[in-house]
């Protein structure tokens, strides 16, 4: 098996169990969303159309601070997570940026225990 059969394997591992507690299948964003929401360490359901921004911002920010991109510096009045961008991404193409993206949410998923 190949390195990107593997990681094309563990995010499918992540979509199936997320689609085994949701019922739908989930996209990138929905993923990301749920991460934020784990992050900001709530249970509540009902988010604005701004604080679901707000939620996946928070999850991008968390997934690519493994690389070094992003760190955390506390929380603002609300209690939500408050990120510094610390280096930039790479320059690429759509295509390259989505699958940066999921190489990320993987290893936060292996990290966490959750696959």
């Amino acid at each position: 098996m190949t390195e990107t059969e593997s990681a094309k394997d563990k995010w499918m591992k992540i979509r199936s169990l997320i689609e085994s507690v949701f019922k739908k299948t989930p996209d990138l964003s929905a993923i990301l969303y749920l991460i934020g929401m784990r992050e900001l360490g709530s249970s509540r359901q009902n988010y604005s159309k701004e604080e679901k921004v707000q939620l996946m911002h928070i999850a991008t920010c968390r997934v690519l601070s493994t690389s070094g991109h992003y760190e955390l510096k506390g929380t603002d009045e609300k209690g939500w997570p408050v990120w510094e961008l610390k280096q930039k991404l790479p320059h690429q193409e759509l295509f390259e940026q989505e699958s940066y993206l999921r190489h990320h949410i993987i290893h936060y998923f292996e990290e966490e225990g959750l696959i």
